[in-house]
C-alpha cells in the first residue's frame, strides 16, 4: 500500500533511557540536522507530535486553541 503524497509513516524503537532514533528518511524529508532542536508536543488523547521547525507557530496556535463545544 503507497502512502499518499506528502504522507510518511515510519517506526522507531524507544530505547532503555527513553530515546528515539528518527530515521534518516524523516531526517532528510524535514532537514533535521545534528545539533537541531525539535520540540515534542504531547496530548493525552491525541498523542505526541514532532513538527516541523518551519510550522511550529501555526502548530503552536492550532494546539492550544480551545475546543469548541
Amino acid at each position: 500500500m503507497r502512502a499518499p503524497k506528502g504522507k510518511y509513516a515510519w517506526t522507531v524503537t524507544v530505547g532503555e533511557k527513553g530515546q528515539i532514533v528518527i530515521p534518516k528518511q524523516a531526517r532528510e524529508v524535514f532537514d533535521i540536522n545534528p545539533g537541531d532542536t525539535l520540540i515534542v508536543l504531547g496530548d493525552e488523547k491525541r498523542g505526541i507530535a514532532i513538527p516541523p521547525k518551519a510550522s511550529f507557530s501555526e502548530l503552536m496556535k492550532r494546539v492550544f486553541e480551545e475546543e469548541k463545544s
